[in-house]
């Protein structure tokens, strides 16, 4: 069986976990890309600093990048096929739908009639109960749970440690401060924090 080749967009942190969840009897790490000018390697292997279309052509991508904004501006401009990567230590229902480009990282439960979007990260030992929905780009920090009929907007951030009570729907853009308890709706493009989560930002 031939290996799908793999190229990482981002060099740093967020990369070294997302390396982590490639199988090497699946998938060859053909190398990175990064933005820095001045990284020339990462983990041993070669980083371009310039998008090519043109290199790699045979390669599917993932954006190894933790910070939402940027995902979603390098998501617009790659025009290499976007890979999903799920850890085999993770525990996902079959019916579970997840979008192209994200990631689910270890020991994450994501359970029934859940959708995962594109180019969100569900991470270390997050929960997700049944029947939610994460939009494109959120992510899902390490320890957060999502409890069932959770609805999280485009771009969000849910901090470690953070809790979302059931059917609770947070907007697009928002942060949701670590070890947060979110107890009613978040309107789009706002900072909460505290148990119960409080606004601290001014909506814009």
């Amino acid at each position: 069986m031939e290996k799908i080749k793999i190229i990482l967009y981002g060099a740093s942190g967020h990369s070294r976990v997302v390396s982590s969840l490639i199988d090497l009897n699946a998938y060859e790490l053909v190398g990175y890309y990064d933005d820095n000018q001045n990284l020339k390697s990462f983990n041993g292997i070669q980083v371009l600093t310039e998008y090519n279309p043109n290199i790699n052509k045979e390669c599917s991508i993932v954006i190894s990048i933790g910070d939402n904004q940027i995902r979603k501006k390098l998501s617009q401009k790659i025009s290499h096929p976007f890979l999903t990567l799920t850890s085999q230590y993770s525990i996902i229902s079959k019916d579970v739908s997840i979008g192209k480009g994200t990631v689910v990282v270890h020991g994450a439960i994501i359970q029934a009639n859940t959708q995962i979007g594109n180019h969100a990260i569900v991470n270390t030992k997050s929960s997700i109960d049944h029947d939610c929905v994460i939009n494109d780009f959120v992510h899902v920090a390490p320890n957060a749970t999502l409890c069932g009929g959770v609805s999280i907007g485009e771009g969000t951030l849910v901090g470690a440690s953070a809790t979302i009570l059931p059917g609770i729907r947070i907007g697009k853009w928002c942060v949701i401060g670590a070890g947060s308890v979110v107890v009613k709706d978040i309107p789009d493009n706002t900072t909460v924090l505290g148990n119960p989560a409080k606004k601290i930002n001014n909506e814009k």
